[in-house]
């Protein structure tokens, strides 16, 4: 086998420590940086016109809609099956 040729990195560099402040900010210095970068995050966002949320919120009440007359229909279902089980046994 050939033997491999070890690459030498750029030398270390010494590091130096940094020296962190441990304070913590005032309650309402937090307070003010928590809205303010609320307000800045509320910005981005991108809000739907007035009819895209009718839209929206027909197809969601659609949706509920139909849903709840499903899991009415499977109740009905459920509960005349049990009671022609009733009849047929007692």
């Amino acid at each position: 086998m050939a033997e491999e040729k070890k690459v030498n990195a750029a030398p270390a560099k010494a590091v130096t420590a940094v020296k962190k402040d441990d304070a913590k900010p005032g309650f309402f210095k937090r307070i003010g940086k928590w809205f303010r970068e609320m307000r800045s995050e509320l910005k981005k966002v991108i809000w739907p016109t007035p009819a895209v949320l009718a839209k929206n919120t027909g197809i969601s009440v659609g949706v509920m809609l139909v849903s709840a007359v499903v899991l009415w229909a499977c109740d009905e279902l459920a509960q005349m099956l049990i009671r022609a089980l009733f009849t047929l046994v007692g």
